[in-house]
Order: C-alpha cells, then structure tokens, then sequence
C-alpha cells in the first residue's frame, strides 16, 4: 500500500501574509498554490514538501519530518531557500520572476509571478494531433528558443543551473511570451543524497550525466535539455532516453527523417546539443545561440532513395526485436506465475495430508 502524501493547506489558510486561494499542482518535491497577496494580487507560491521524507495531515500546517529523514529534509530545504534567493536576483522576462521567499511553519515558500497560459507541451500535443508534416515552422522554433536561450544564459551567468528543462517547464504567456519555470536544482541536491528521488527526469530530456552518481553537471546539461526541446518541437514526441541512446544510439536517424522537412542546420544544431559526449556539446549558451541566430542561407538536403530504404530495413528490425523482447518476457512472467501458482497448490496440498 502507497504511503499517503503530505494533505496541502487548505484554502483561506494564511502563510506570510499570503492568502492561499486553492493548489494549482503538486509533485514529489512539493506544492503550488494560487494566493492573493496582502494588496489583492494574484501570485503562485510553492511550498517546499517533499512526500517521502514528510507527512502533514488536512487541516495542519507544519510538515512532519520523519526523525530518520530529518537530516535529508533540512538539507532540501537550505537549497531550496537558497534556489528562491538567487532567483530572486534574476529578472528577465524568460525566466519566472520570483518576488519573495521565507520560513514559515518549519519548511520554505517561494512567491512567484502568477502566469496565464500554457506550457509548450500542451502545444506540441496540440500542432502533434493536427497530423501536419511539421509540427512548427523552423523560423517559430527559432525565434522561441532564442528567447528561451536569453534567459537561459542570465540564468548561467548566476552560477545556476536550471536541470529540469523540458516542454511542460517552458511556459508560453498568453502574450505569447516564452517563460522557464520549475527549476529543478534544488531537487538534484536530495537526489544526489538519497536513491528516493531518483530518477526524478523526464525521460528523454535528462542528459546522460544526470543518471550517473558524481557526475560533473554544467550549462551543457541543460543545453542538452533544450536540444531534446527543440526535437520535440519538430517532431512532436519525446527523443529517446539517454539511457537507452547509450545502448543504442537511434537519435541519427531518427533526424534524418526530418530532412527536408527542417534545414540541415537546425538538424545539426540538435544533434550537436544532444551528444552523448558532454563534451561535444555547445560549453555555454551564448555557443548555440549564436548557431541559432545565424544567417547563413539554408540547404534542405532530401533523403535518397537508399536511405530511405536503409531506414525502414532498420525500423522494421528494431519493431521485430522490440515485439520478440516483449513476447520473452510475456513467457517469463507467465512462468513465473506458473510457478507460484504451482507451489501454493504443493504448500496447500502438504497441509490438508498433515495428520
């Protein structure tokens, strides 16, 4: 049976001078509310309440730390006080303004601009079902994550890393402004201490770095982060996970499906983004912006007759294995409960011939 996660307040309830209105969304690490501050703006507050290392039941206001986890709980709540503080130093209209941030009930909040919108990934699913060839215009991917990647390097400049990056964490504004939201250093700190919060990525997005122990992070793991953005904005689906690319890397050819479709510079610029190699991506965002931005005349180079062919050889190998792997482990399930079927009947047989 799941443990119960931690109730969030109620609405009315008042923290900081805030009102809480009602919870906007939730997740592992902690809550969002919509709050009226003490002058009736609206804003969103985040409360840090990370569920497994904490329960709250309805009504209270104070989280519960665990006495064997309270160690763990401190140490996500400095870096999520510190992570509200250094935002709190950056304002730039693509990066979530945040305009205040305090302890209050033994845990932390971060008030933030309250945005009305959508997040990229409501779009991408949305252009995704119009069933067109491109999913946006290459000069709308451009321009959008220019202005991603605007914010993005501020951001870097203030020895942060985002390390969440992924469509439902860019938000579009109903003014049609690009904005970074939900950053997700403060979380790596807990995941780099405790196995419970890993892996806490979205796969396809994590750079391959993230699902290693004492690996190195830097602005080329959230450039890896935007790459896998970028093909999701032409492609509207998620690219393989990096822990699946490591075995066998399909990345290559899944872009060269896009070939005449998008330039052969902006395939090249998400190939480059997404390199296994951390070393082989752009070292900083100013690098891949200014291959973005860049002028230069586009070429559109079609897939021959070959290739094509090449590609659909190995798309149907890659469907007959993925179908025989899943039939094997049909089998091994099946025999498994076979197996215990088998020797509960044995267990139950033994006890009806005891005398």
């Amino acid at each position: 049976m799941s443990k119960a996660k931690p109730a969030p307040l109620e609405p009315d309830t008042k923290v900081g001078g805030y009102r809480i209105l009602r919870k906007l969304a939730s997740g592992g690490f902690g809550v969002v509310y919509l709050a009226l501050s003490p002058d009736g703006q609206r804003v969103a507050i985040k409360e840090y309440l990370p569920a497994s290392l904490v329960d709250r039941a309805p009504g209270e206001m104070v989280p519960a730390a665990h006495p064997e986890k309270l160690a763990l709980y401190r140490l996500g709540l400095k870096s999520f006080f510190e992570e509200g503080r250094s935002l709190a130093q950056i304002s730039h209209p693509s990066v979530v303004g945040v305009l205040n941030f305090f302890r209050e009930n033994e845990t932390v909040y971060m008030v933030m601009n309250y945005l009305e919108g959508s997040s990229l990934q409501e779009f991408v699913i949305t252009a995704r079902e119009l069933k067109r060839k491109k999913i946006f215009r290459e000069s709308t991917i451009r321009s959008l994550y220019d202005e991603i990647l605007q914010g993005l390097r501020v951001v870097h400049q203030h020895k942060m890393l985002h390390l969440d990056i992924k469509p439902a964490n860019l938000f579009i504004t109903d003014d049609d402004k690009p904005i970074l939201i939900d950053f997700g250093a403060a979380r790596e700190v807990l995941g780099q201490q405790d196995k419970r919060f890993r892996p806490m990525y979205t796969p396809g997005f994590a750079a391959p770095e993230m699902y290693k122990r004492d690996a190195s992070f830097g602005p080329w793991t959230d450039i890896y982060a935007v790459g896998a953005c970028i093909y999701a904005s032409m492609t509207g689906y998620p690219p393989y996970e990096a822990t699946q690319r490591l075995e066998k890397d399909r990345l290559p050819m899944q872009l060269s499906k896009l070939r005449g479709i998008y330039s052969d510079n902006l395939i090249e610029i998400v190939e480059w983004c997404m390199s296994l190699d951390p070393l082989a991506r752009p070292q900083s965002v100013f690098n891949l912006q200014k291959e973005l931005g860049a002028e230069n005349p586009r070429r559109y180079t079609q897939l021959t007759l070959s290739e094509k062919l090449r590609m659909q050889i190995d798309e149907l190998v890659h469907d007959t294995k993925s179908r025989v792997d899943k039939a094997k482990q049909a089998t091994r399930m099946g025999a498994t409960r076979f197996g215990q079927l088998g020797a509960g009947r044995e267990r139950a047989q033994a006890g009806r011939d005891k005398p």
